[in-house]
């Protein structure tokens, strides 16, 4: 078990659907930081940004960009997070993948796909929550749209840190500072958004805002500027434990189930 985990936190335009730059571009900032990290995190859909073009897009379970996320997590011993375009079984997914420096990975497929753009009626929407243990961490990975939801992210299983990947736009900013703050706050765990930047193919803008949250809601992440950037934090396990132990709040949470 790992008492520290650091975690590198990606915030960078996205090539509109344009996977081999995307990867391209994320290859260099990877290596950057080889030696460095545990875990690097880069936003959702990172190799094509926010698309519903997805007969165009998707990739198979076997696709090249699948194919570059193990091999960069297996080069570079580092765990890898980002979410891509699936196609499988004839369905298309948004899916997220947490890739361990081995190079085998767990999925999550996004919950609440954005029904304002027209997700729901491309990207066939997942059920299962994802608990991911690396290092002695356990980690829930989500996506985006889910910060809006906070009963699905809700620490029943004492997760140590609840991380988003997301295209979130410039106009709903506010929101998603609010959002990602209160969930730490609320489920007394570390808590990070990593969120693009720039223009994508429909106009729309990004600001980032990409941050890092204590299981005290104190913003521990030192970038804070509109633009691309790298920012390693350190999460000590510690702090989860005597938080936790000296507050309590968790041991009164309510108890039920989604239906």
């Amino acid at each position: 078990m790992s008492e520290i985990l650091k975690v590198d936190l990606v915030q960078s335009h996205l090539f509109w659907e344009n996977p081999t730059a995307n990867r391209e571009q994320f290859s260099k900032k990877i290596a950057a930081v080889s030696g460095k990290v545990d875990l690097v995190v880069l936003p959702e859909m990172f190799s094509t940004g926010f698309s519903m073009q997805a007969k165009k897009l998707a990739e198979s379970m076997a696709g090249e960009t699948v194919n570059w996320l193990v091999k960069q997590a297996k080069t570079h011993q580092i765990a890898l997070t980002g979410s891509l375009i699936i196609q499988e079984d004839n369905q298309f997914f948004n899916r997220l993948f947490f890739v361990f420096p081995d190079g085998t990975f767990q999925t999550y497929d996004k919950r609440h796909t954005f029904t304002l753009a027209g997700e729901d009626r491309v990207y066939k929407a997942g059920s299962e929550k994802l608990l991911v243990d690396y290092k002695g961490w356990k980690i829930c990975p989500l996506i985006c749209y889910d910060l809006r939801f906070p009963v699905f992210a809700r620490n029943t299983e004492d997760y140590d840190l609840l991380l988003y990947v997301a295209n979130w736009p410039k106009l709903r900013i506010d929101a998603w500072d609010t959002l990602l703050r209160a969930r730490a706050i609320e489920n007394m765990s570390y808590c990070i958004g990593v969120n693009r930047i720039g223009l994508d193919g429909n106009g729309y803008e990004y600001s980032g805002h990409s941050a890092a949250y204590d299981v005290l809601g104190n913003k521990i992440s030192t970038q804070n500027e509109e633009k691309e950037w790298m920012d390693i934090v350190s999460l000590k396990k510690e702090h989860i434990i005597t938080n936790r132990k000296k507050l309590g709040f968790l041991r009164d949470r309510d108890r039920f189930s989604l239906l």
